[in-house]
């Protein structure tokens, strides 16, 4: 098991794979269903099955395959904060695909009554950070770290800030700005303009899957290994897509569409 890329070995099913649940530290084996649902008649535009536990990695294709799937140049991705990865938000930022996207509050410095990254204002024109003190972190020099490039800010008045035990245990407070933080800024402003559109998004793409679920039982997949289960799921999108299309058009609007 542990000689395996992702340390696993199902030996029921050889594709299948853990998946986290909402519990902490519990999870079940099996697979993991993506997919992209209009919001006006909440058809499935585009699926896949896959055996990554995660979503951070998905954002980007299934837009794409949305987007080609309704044949339009520009579309709008509204996703949960489980999809929330930098790489993905840029590559549909340079691909032209609107997204609307929370990001995780991962930090526990809240927790610890301490100030976050968000508290700190980023001044483009001076190229520096606004702490919450009113003080400026400028500019001090550029690495990478884990493949991303990175520019790092700080001041040295944090020795003597009012604020300091709200903000860090250390010297002074340091903040590091990817080079795409622009467009990650540009989702948030984005979304907190728009805070509806996740309520649209719930009462999108969880219609779906609440249906399909319904309609097998609340039960497992019948299928085993990822070629079979797929296309499982695809039966079930098609029935689901049909049985939309004959609620909004009737059978003979199906029918005459289908013969077209």
């Amino acid at each position: 098991m542990m000689q395996t890329e992702d340390k696993q070995i199902s030996l029921t099913d050889p594709d299948a794979r853990s998946m986290a649940t909402s519990g902490r530290g519990s999870g079940m084996v099996g697979y993991n269903v993506q997919s992209a649902v209009d919001t006006k008649h909440h058809l499935i535009v585009a699926h896949e099955v896959t055996n990554v536990g995660s979503d951070r990695s998905q954002l980007s294709r299934m837009s794409e395959r949305a987007r080609a799937a309704i044949g339009s140049e520009a579309i709008e991705a509204v996703a949960d904060r489980g999809y929330y990865s930098g790489g993905e938000i840029v590559a549909c930022e340079q691909a032209g695909i609107t997204v609307y996207l929370p990001k995780p509050m991962t930090s526990g410095l809240y927790a610890k009554g301490r100030f976050g990254k968000q508290d700190f204002v980023y001044v483009a024109a001076d190229d520096a950070y606004l702490c919450p003190a009113g003080e400026q972190l400028p500019y001090r020099y550029t690495n990478e770290e884990d493949g991303k490039t990175l520019r790092r800010y700080w001041t040295t008045a944090c020795q003597g800030c009012a604020l300091k035990s709200q903000c860090t245990r250390g010297k002074e407070r340091r903040i590091s700005r990817w080079e795409h933080e622009a467009v990650l800024e540009a989702v948030q402003a984005r979304l907190d303009q728009n805070p509806g559109r996740m309520r649209v998004r719930r009462q999108t793409v969880e219609h779906p899957f609440g249906t399909i679920k319904s309609w097998m039982g609340a039960t497992h997949f019948q299928m085993k290994t990822l070629q079979h289960v797929s296309t499982e799921m695809a039966l079930h999108v098609l029935a689901y897509n049909m049985k939309r299309v004959m609620r909004i058009l009737g059978v003979g609007g199906l029918m005459e569409a289908i013969r077209a």
